[in-house]
């Protein structure tokens, strides 16, 4: 397992639709693998395949929302190979987003509340199922990313601006 780089704003790569999977084998699985390692270390709930330069239709998501006896995070890994969104709520919600892409950033989004998914899953197996709240939201906006747009790109010409100006400000404080 290895922890992968994070390509960020704005690496054209971003911008990429990310091709299918045509089988789920052992070199998706490391990659899966991988991102997890990666996305824990970041730390952040969400990664696609993209984000670390690989342009096909994979993400995992982990909201690690609980947490044991000491404190930690508990670890709910969920992987998704060639994902696709079959239907949606007619509730929408706002929820603050963030994305390693673009470190340090965040914007509030409006996106349907509720979501059907339609995935592989490790083993290629064909697997669907609604998903609510901070998960549907996630999944959104990985799905998102595989399909070359950033949460970024659901604001307002001056929202985003602001995002992309604050973004540069912080990298030339850090430089």
């Amino acid at each position: 397992m290895a922890i992968l780089p994070i390509i960020e704003v704005p690496d054209p790569r971003l911008k990429i639709v990310s091709t299918p999977v045509e089988a789920v084998d052992d070199e998706v699985r490391q990659l899966v693998a991988d991102m997890f390692d990666t996305m824990y270390d970041a730390p952040g709930i969400g990664l696609a395949a993209i984000q670390v330069a690989v342009p096909k239709r994979v993400l995992v998501i982990d909201l690690q929302e609980e947490e044991d006896a000491e404190g930690k995070p508990v670890r709910n890994p969920h992987a998704f190979i060639n994902p696709e969104i079959v239907e949606v709520s007619d509730e929408r919600r706002c929820y603050q987003e963030g994305c390693l892409s673009i470190p340090d950033q965040f914007a509030e989004v409006e996106r349907p509340d509720r979501c059907r998914a339609r995935w592989l899953d490790l083993d290629g197996k064909p697997q669907e199922a609604w998903f609510d709240g901070l998960m549907a939201t996630c999944l959104q906006h990985e799905m998102d990313h595989l399909n070359g747009v950033l949460f970024i790109d659901h604001l307002s010409r001056l929202k985003r601006e602001m995002v992309l100006k604050k973004l540069a400000k912080a990298r030339k404080a850090a430089a």
